[in-house]
């Protein structure tokens, strides 16, 4: 005997005894009705899934079946962002998702991601394939974003990641120079292309991609100020101009006699290198430039750095750690809390004592303890 209506969207299987219960869920974007079958044991079991199944569709608890695969769905949220943030953090993304995303969830579903499937994928990230807890909690805020997106148009009917406890990270250790230190550094690299980049980021804490946006109109001889409106960095192998990180980095710094004296050494140095070349030099305005006036990769100054660090014996530091270096001597020096985050371009303190607690709060014992010597 076939399968048998018994009621309404229930059918019975005498042969397989099993009961099949039709769910609709209404019609696509295309006028087709979505249907889906699920088969059930018992009489009572299909009812209540059925009953369940119209009380969520009236609530507007549930979502329509999708064949939507995952990695379809990464290179359309991939295109929803593409005009909403940065080229350098579309790059970020883009690299995650294509390095490690699509190769694991490529067999997926969208609306078969559950929490179970993403603990197996961080677990497999960190145990089996060694990646640091820190890169992974940037996996597990990726994903959580890109399966919001889907919540958000109704793919899905909740984030699996809402009940995923955040992966703890563990604070990256902070590396600065003392004062003798930067000065030594300093002393090593006179004469040379990196001087005025260690002097620009251990001096006036400086960024790596405001130091390679400088350009020569935000220098101001006259004034003996240094106008941070610009910033110029890397994704991949593009060279990409931009606007400071925010609007606090957009700021105005003194800058003392020796900075200045070393940046129309470099103008002039530039002045000579355009006449000898003439045509062939390829003039951007940038501070920090090749000699044919090409801007010099961000990335390659960094190698640069390291180089010099390590053929010097040089206690390891990046280039970035000597804005730590800068924060570093400020503070040692009495420098105010809202002075030095105003120089380093942070919205607000907080921003900076948050980034530099454990350096403020040495500060902060040694204020104590003179105190209490002075009460003996």
């Amino acid at each position: 005997m076939a399968r048998t209506k018994i009621e309404n969207n229930i059918a019975y299987d005498d042969v397989k005894d099993l009961f099949y219960v039709t769910f609709n869920f209404g019609k696509d974007a295309s006028g087709k009705r979505v249907k889906n079958t699920k088969t059930f044991y018992t009489k009572k079991e299909a009812r209540a899934a059925l009953s369940q199944h119209e009380a969520d569709k009236n609530k507007g608890n549930m979502v329509k079946p999708s064949s939507q695969m995952c990695n379809g769905w990464f290179d359309y949220w991939l295109g929803v962002k593409k005009y909403k943030v940065e080229e350098t953090t579309l790059y970020g993304y883009t690299n995650i998702i294509n390095k490690h995303f699509k190769p694991y969830f490529k067999e997926y579903k969208l609306q078969e991601i559950d929490t179970t499937i993403v603990n197996q994928y961080f677990n497999v990230k960190i145990t089996e394939e060694g990646l640091s807890k820190n890169t992974v909690r940037k996996h597990q805020d990726l994903l959580k974003s890109i399966l919001m997106q889907a919540v958000n148009e109704d793919k899905l009917l909740k984030n699996p990641l809402d009940k995923i406890e955040p992966i703890k990270t563990k604070k990256n250790e902070m590396n600065f120079y003392t004062v003798e230190q930067l000065k030594k550094l300093i002393s090593i690299v006179e004469g040379d292309k990196l001087e005025i980049v260690i002097r620009l980021a251990g001096i006036l804490g400086l960024r790596r991609e405001e130091i390679c946006g400088l350009k020569w109109e935000a220098v101001k001889f006259d004034d003996k100020i240094i106008v941070i409106n610009k910033a110029r960095t890397q994704a991949g192998s593009k060279n990409i101009e931009k606007e400071t990180k925010n609007t606090s980095s957009y700021r105005t710094l003194h800058a003392p006699d020796d900075i200045l004296d070393l940046l129309k050494l470099i103008k002039q140095t530039q002045e000579s290198e355009k006449v000898f070349l003439e045509g062939n030099y390829l003039d951007q305005n940038f501070v920090v430039c090749d000699e044919d006036g090409k801007p010099t990769r961000p990335n390659y100054i960094s190698h640069l750095f390291k180089r010099i660090i390590d053929t010097n014996q040089l206690p390891p530091i990046r280039l970035h750690d000597l804005r730590h270096t800068f924060t570093s001597i400020a503070n040692l020096q009495g420098i105010s809390l809202f002075d030095i985050s105003k120089a380093l371009g942070h919205s607000t303190t907080a921003t900076t004592s948050g980034i530099y607690m454990h350096m403020f709060d040495q500060t902060h014992t040694n204020a104590i303890n003179k105190v209490s010597d002075a009460m003996k």
